[in-house]
């Protein structure tokens, strides 16, 4: 972390396996923070612009939860960001056009008028439910997420299955939550490579299921887990930290991305009560 961390991802680490407090976490996410309640200046390291776009606010809302500032003003800024850049149907985009005028990854694209995504709104939903948010935004994004899963018969992708597993994880009507899981379960499950040692694979079980007491838990069975468990403690570099499984475009986001990740592997060893003090 020391070598290859940012400053955020340190104070995570500090925060989670150190006992050190939340207060830093606030205060360097607050760098990345812009006056429209959005966040840019590559919190998501592969947007390397100064601007808001949706996908960042999704780690800023992670950050103010692992903080245990759910009820920190930022929540409900990024609410009114939210609504902001939202069409008429509820959804969000998955990137707005402003992206153009920066670095970025090349799989950042985007029409002149990007239509609602199902990712990353039911991930953005989902977390600001988590947040205990009552914020206005919410109401029209779950009807889009509802009829997303009423309607979807294409073939989901894997950020498509993460978004919906967050939204229900979090959306309080659980009853609903708990049939649309059923109902799409085979479809969740159809987009998730259950090799524990897959070459190339990009995302795996412990992705989806990064607890054991979400709904992407479900997906597999104690076998799978397991043996992915093992894979990742397996895969800890010599330096101490876990690499990315994605394609590096520019230098700096692979020792940055690093970093995240390293807390988030570490996150998921502590949650299944594998890491050792």
């Amino acid at each position: 972390m020391r070598r290859n961390g940012r400053l955020i991802d340190r104070h995570r680490f500090a925060l989670h396996f150190r006992g050190g407090p939340a207060a830093p976490v606030l205060a360097a996410l607050r760098a990345y923070e812009n006056a429209d309640g959005g966040y840019g200046h590559a919190l998501e390291p592969d947007l390397r612009g100064e601007g808001s776009q949706p996908v960042p606010a999704q780690h800023a809302l992670d950050f103010l939860d692992q903080a245990g500032a759910n009820d920190d003003p930022a929540v409900a800024r990024i609410g009114d960001y939210l609504a902001s850049i939202t069409g008429d149907d509820g959804g969000v985009p998955f990137v707005l056009p402003s992206v153009r005028g920066a670095p970025r990854g090349p799989w950042w694209q985007t029409p002149d008028d990007p239509p609602g995504s199902i990712n990353p709104t039911g991930t953005l939903a989902g977390k600001l439910y988590r947040a205990g948010a009552a914020h206005p935004w919410l109401g029209p994004a779950a009807a889009f997420c509802w009829r997303f899963l009423e309607d979807a018969d294409a073939e989901l992708g894997p950020y498509d299955v993460l978004s919906i597993l967050t939204f229900l994880d979090h959306v309080p009507d659980r009853d609903r939550a708990e049939a649309a899981f059923a109902r799409h379960r085979d479809a969740l499950a159809a987009s998730v490579a259950s090799g524990a040692s897959d070459e190339g694979e990009k995302h795996n079980p412990l992705d989806f299921a990064p607890a054991p007491d979400g709904l992407g838990r479900r997906l597999f069975t104690d076998d799978v887990v397991d043996a992915h468990l093992d894979a990742l403690i397996e895969a800890q570099g010599e330096d101490g930290g876990w690499d990315i499984g994605f394609l590096v475009w520019t230098p700096v986001t692979r020792f940055e991305w690093r970093g995240y990740t390293t807390v988030e592997r570490l996150r998921t060893l502590q949650a299944y009560g594998r890491l050792k003090r």
